[in-house]
């Protein structure tokens, strides 16, 4: 059973990941202004992935004006990522493959086995995290199925909110 997470105010756990221009991409080489983005998903065989996958394309430019990087990342094989690339409408968003199960559990990420041949043998359940330059976890979301996500759209505007207030990450207390 899975019980890692990873826990708001606490360092990222490690991210590598080889993206679809051929370059590897590491969390903790990510200098934003603001903060990193980083969504996971299901998979090339996921419809509602595709639409928010989509959405988020749409929202890259006002969000990295508001000192947030993206990166969409999943479990699929590198001939996966690609044809999402081609067949989905996401020329903006950097796209991560070839996620291990093992990062995916550190991430505190579900797992699930294929139900259908569309489907990778193994992939992870939906996420989004905001980290910090420093690498710190601001904010965690998880799901274990491929609906019930953020709303994307809320998040250019709460950027602002959030530089103005300095309000805390919260979900930090791990034992009581």
């Amino acid at each position: 059973m899975n019980t890692q997470r990873a826990i708001p105010q606490s360092q990222a756990p490690e991210l590598n990941i080889k993206l679809l221009n051929g370059d590897n991409w590491s969390l903790k080489d990510q200098d934003p202004n603001f903060f990193t983005m980083v969504v996971f998903y299901r998979g090339l065989h996921c419809p509602l992935c595709k639409k928010y996958l989509e959405k988020l394309n749409n929202l890259v430019d006002d969000l990295n004006t508001k000192g947030v990087d993206v990166i969409a990342v999943s479990m699929d094989p590198e001939v996966r990522a690609r044809k999402s690339k081609m067949d989905w409408a996401i020329d903006k968003v950097k796209l991560g493959y070839e996620m291990d199960a093992d990062t995916a559990a550190k991430w505190g990420l579900y797992l699930s086995e294929a139900i259908s041949a569309s489907e990778t043998p193994l992939f992870s359940e939906p996420g989004l995290f905001l980290v910090k330059p420093n690498n710190e976890v601001y904010y965690a979301n998880v799901s274990s199925n491929p609906w019930g996500r953020p709303f994307l759209q809320s998040f250019v505007p709460l950027m602002d909110f959030l530089k103005n207030s300095d309000y805390p990450a919260r979900g930090e207390v791990t034992s009581i």
